[in-house]
């Protein structure tokens, strides 16, 4: 059963055509006695099929997916589909707006705030909002993400892993037809708070992106993206298909994440000198790097090492780092059954 909330809109989810608004969240900073935060929300319904639910924006770093999000709250005619969009471009608006990953209201990052709380702050109400009255009515969950403004990580789509292996083909299937040129199985070492997490709690299938990063915009990875959000909605039944249909990659091998052996952390502060760039091969023991301390000269390099063999998926983006940054990420191959 959903939890209370004051959060309020005025869009109407079972409504036909489409309806272009805002969820409200009540918000009483210093200068702004009764105010209110609006998320930008849009539904789009034609006749009968599933329901999507589209998100961008969780960190507010990550630009790809509010980009195409946005093309598809302008751009898409609602009798092309057949079933229920429900599509937020901008989730951690406040953090969108400036720029961060972390929200600057409350300093939380909103992936890993779920399933939230309606009497929290302000990220915990968006996300307890989305938890207990968006997810309820979904069928499908894609989440658009790329590195931010601290890595950037090879184009690629994510399977969200699920518990019974029915679940599990149902994601694979749905990241498969995003025909991403990578696809990555990543469980954030089993953090339960993530928006991918906790759609597959709710049942339904799930998809992310991590699209490029560096706190910029990849031409390459909205091209990406952009295809591959139609690739999807396709697959689910509710775009009709692709006049260009996704690349056959049967051959194709998912890769993996392999915990916390795939993360190559910041030993000392100082300047990380990456040693491979993305997509090259390494082993076990080879030197990922080395950070340099520019105060004192006379102290020499701290080397860094891989601890598995596996490809560089991200690499952090700003030179300087303090201990225990993620400087380098490696993928294994997955070795579940597809």
């Amino acid at each position: 059963m959903a939890r209370p909330t004051t959060v309020h809109t005025a869009i109407d989810f079972d409504k036909t055509g489409k309806q272009v608004g805002h969820f409200s969240i009540p918000h009483s900073p210093q200068d702004d006695a009764w105010g209110a935060v609006e998320v930008p929300l849009c539904v789009i319904r034609n006749g009968e099929g599933p329901t999507a639910i589209l998100m961008g924006g969780n960190h507010g770093d990550e630009y790809e997916g509010p980009i195409v999000l946005g093309e598809l709250i302008r751009g898409l005619d609602p009798a092309r589909i057949s079933g229920r969009l429900i599509i937020i471009p901008a989730l951690n608006l406040p953090a969108a707006l400036a720029g961060r990953r972390t929200s600057p209201v409350d300093g939380l990052n909103l992936n890993r705030t779920f399933p939230g709380d309606p009497l929290g702050t302000l990220t915990q109400q968006i996300t307890a909002y989305v938890s207990d009255y968006i997810y309820p009515i979904g069928d499908a969950m894609l989440d658009l993400h790329s590195g931010g403004s601290s890595l950037n990580i090879l184009p690629s789509a994510i399977v969200e892993p699920a518990p019974d292996a029915e679940h599990q083909q149902r994601n694979i299937d749905a990241v498969l037809a995003f025909d991403a040129p990578l696809t990555v199985v990543i469980d954030n070492l089993g953090d339960p708070r993530t928006s991918t997490a906790t759609s597959v709690r709710a049942g339904m299938t799930t998809v992310g992106t991590e699209m490029a990063g560096q706190g910029a915009v990849s031409p390459e990875a909205v091209t990406i993206c952009r295809r591959g959000v139609h690739n999807v909605l396709s697959h689910l039944g509710i775009l009709p298909e692709p006049v260009t249909k996704p690349a056959c990659r049967s051959g194709q091998k998912i890769l993996r994440i392999p915990g916390q052996p795939g993360y190559v952390f910041g030993a000392t502060d100082g300047v990380f000198e990456p040693y491979h760039a993305l997509g090259t091969m390494v082993r076990a023991g080879e030197e990922a790097g080395r950070i340099h301390n520019l105060g004192d000269p006379s102290v020499p390099p701290r080397i860094l090492h891989y601890a598995i063999d596996g490809l560089v998926y991200g690499r952090r983006q700003p030179g300087r780092v303090v201990k225990g940054n993620c400087c380098v990420v490696l993928a294994t191959p997955y070795e579940g059954q597809l």
